[in-house]
């Protein structure tokens, strides 16, 4: 099966948190640039370095199968032609629950390449203090 191109930087991350949000490692590893320097945090996890470890991860997370509902807001995308770097707040809660995870801050950055735009980096941190019922609506800067 032949890997996706992704034609912007917008289309990667929106196959990203879908992919995400239905527990799909093989789109989810569809994403990811395949590079030995490849890395991903988790809120409070490790560095994790190359497509293994990171393929790893994601696979422990998504054994159970669980859908997500995923919030993403204020996204503040810059890049240029070849890289693009997107900071978003994510909520995210289990389909069947109400319970919301804290507000996380996340760096998704992504590389353009012959087969189209992949990520190279996810990077996500709990927002401290955050006020859980906060206004997420975007914001405008002029």
């Amino acid at each position: 099966m032949s890997k996706p191109i992704y034609t912007s930087s917008a289309d990667a991350e929106a196959a990203f948190y879908d992919a995400l949000a239905r527990s799909d490692l093989d789109k989810m590893m569809s994403v990811w640039a395949e590079d030995d320097e490849v890395v991903c945090i988790h809120p409070g996890g490790p560095r994790l370095v190359g497509l293994a470890e990171i393929r790893e991860i994601w696979r422990q997370m998504m054994a159970n199968g669980a859908r997500l509902d995923i919030e993403i807001s204020q996204a503040v995308v810059t890049g240029n032609a070849m890289m693009a770097i997107h900071s978003v707040f994510e909520r995210i809660s289990i389909a069947e629950s109400r319970r919301r995870s804290p507000l996380i801050a996340a760096t998704n950055i992504y590389l353009r390449g012959a087969l189209g735009w992949r990520m190279v980096m996810h990077h996500a941190s709990p927002v401290p203090d955050a006020d859980p019922l906060a206004d997420l609506a975007p914001r405008i800067v002029h």
